[in-house]
């Protein structure tokens, strides 16, 4: 039976801007009270309750398991997935319909968005993607930055749609969002994948002691091995939570530093020490990046496992320990097995179950939350749809840890500049772009000029032909035009775009009023 929330949780879904409180059931759903273990300590530091954040409008459901995941046999359903309303995030999934669906005012109902037409774009699933019309909207429609000059375009699933302030995603399967919610502690932000994550990590800590976490640097291992640790003090344990970070214990000090040592082992050991396993006892172990550890200790590690008894350093008689262990890594564990790097028998005694950890570009419709709270660090300064949408289309290799980093250092930048809003061309070039083995021949580090190019060498085929470069959206081109006095070829090159790409536009939008002659 799921544990029954606190009452902040229980009556936390609301609407996204004020307006009645929407309650939920007083057993939490699955997906919350899967989350709240990971997030529970947030009173407890003294930060803002967890908010369950979601949309008030009723969402249909499909059949879904006993742990709330949808079945595989199930087939996909295509949707559109809102992810930015007017000047803040949103998370609100629609199915297609087989005629299509209609983006706009009268779909979204309340909404911040005052350049959004009542019927602006519609777009329909077919076999060969997705199909985005512009329905002649006043703002046009924009799909990954590029507008419909012709008025219709074929999409891949992944294509973030523009409508006025408004951004969507295009998904083959909407059914995964369809919770309409993202977790938000003020601490952590977590969608419905990475919560996902952390249900499987919950589950494995039930049903044993051993959890394998994999994922890029910064996609949240840590988060899923705390939601691990809360599933295993529900069930009982009552020991802490010891996080050891492998990749940084000096090989000379991790048998001291894991297992303990007693006084006189060494040189300079006046006094009994306790190491990390000891001191995890009765709770939860945590090693993370456990590939970088020593194959000699490994070998002790396993037959403390193993045994269930701890041989500090310099003691002659074992004392008993019991704990659960997750480990993480970077590196595909069987990959390191194979190469001799990495303890079979270990392997075998932690690497499953597994759960790997979704990377941010897998889980997008967190990334306008974690612009929202990066850009919080420059009080006065607000994000343009621009940005966000830039934020979309980048593939984020550094993860989490890097999209906060490069949006709160360019917004701090802009206040610094007097400049209140921030747009998608502040976000430096490099931000987000994949470091690829041809850009690192230019120079250690190096990242591609292009971050659009870098997206689509991480990404499938079937998405490359949607990524064009962005272009600058109604309001930058009306300045561009009023900085070079009508003048069309000046103004596009401002913009760096064609100078017939932006005539296309002004025969669409003639209130933007350009003069006829070029210089």
């Amino acid at each position: 039976m799921p544990p029954r929330l606190p009452e902040h949780i229980r009556r936390g879904c609301g609407r996204l801007r004020g307006g009645r409180d929407t309650d939920v059931a007083g057993r939490a759903p699955d997906v919350v009270a899967a989350a709240w273990p990971a997030i529970g300590p947030a009173a407890a530091r003294g930060l803002p309750a967890p908010r369950r954040v979601c949309d008030s409008r009723p969402v249909r459901h499909t059949a879904q398991d006993s742990d709330g995941l949808v079945r595989d046999g199930d087939a996909p359903v295509p949707g559109v997935v809102v992810v930015w309303a007017g000047d803040r995030p949103a998370l609100r999934p629609f199915r297609l319909p087989p005629a299509g669906l209609a983006l706009g005012r009268e779909l979204l109902g309340d909404t911040d968005d005052d350049r959004i037409s009542r019927l602006h774009a519609r777009v329909r699933a077919g076999a060969r993607g997705f199909t985005v019309t512009d329905l002649g909207s006043r703002n046009g429609t924009f799909v990954d930055g590029h507008p419909l000059m012709d008025g219709e375009v074929t999409a891949a699933a992944g294509a973030v749609i523009r409508c006025g302030r408004t951004l969507a995603l295009l998904v083959d399967d909407v059914r995964g969002f369809e919770p309409g919610e993202v977790l938000d502690d003020g601490e952590v932000v977590a969608g419905p994948r990475l919560v996902a994550a952390w249900r499987e990590a919950e589950r494995a800590a039930r049903t044993g002691d051993t959890l394998l976490v994999t994922g890029e640097s910064g996609a949240g291992k840590e988060l899923a091995a705390r939601a691990f640790h809360r599933a295993a003090v529900a069930a009982g344990a009552t020991g802490p939570l010891v996080a050891v970070n492998c990749a940084a214990i000096p090989a000379n000090l991790a048998e001291r530093l894991l297992f303990g040592a007693r006084r006189g082992a060494y040189s300079g050991a006046d006094r009994d020490a306790d190491g990390y396993l000891a001191t995890a006892d009765g709770g939860t172990l945590f090693l993370d990046e456990i590939a970088e550890l020593d194959l000699g200790v490994q070998a002790k590690l396993l037959r403390v496992l193993e045994t269930g008894e701890l041989l500090p350093l310099g003691a002659s008689r074992a004392t008993p320990v019991r704990f659960k262990v997750v480990a993480a890594t970077l590196r595909p564990l069987r990959d390191e097995v194979a190469a001799r790097r990495f303890r079979d028998d270990l392997y075998y005694r932690i690497g499953r179950p597994e759960v790997a950890v979704p990377p941010l570009r897998a889980r997008r419709e967190e990334i306008p939350w974690l612009v929202a709270r990066a850009i919080a660090a420059a009080p006065g300064v607000t994000a343009h749809p621009t940005l966000v949408e830039a934020c979309l289309l980048r593939p984020w290799p550094g993860n989490v840890r890097e999209l906060l980093g490069e949006v709160r250092r360019a917004a701090l930048a802009a206040r610094e500049d007097g400049r209140s809003l921030l747009r998608g061309e502040d976000l430096p070039d490099g931000a987000g772009a994949a470091i690829t083995p041809a850009a690192a021949i230019g120079g250690a580090g190096a990242a591609s000029s292009d971050p659009l190019a870098a997206t689509r060498d991480l990404e499938p085929e079937g998405r490359r032909a949607a990524s064009p470069a962005p272009l600058p959206d109604l309001d930058a081109v009306k300045a561009a035009l009023a900085a070079h006095a009508g003048n069309v070829s000046a103004a596009a090159r401002a913009l760096g775009i064609h100078r017939n790409q932006l005539r296309r536009l002004l025969t669409r939008h003639p209130e933007l009023d350009a003069a006829d002659d070029e210089a």
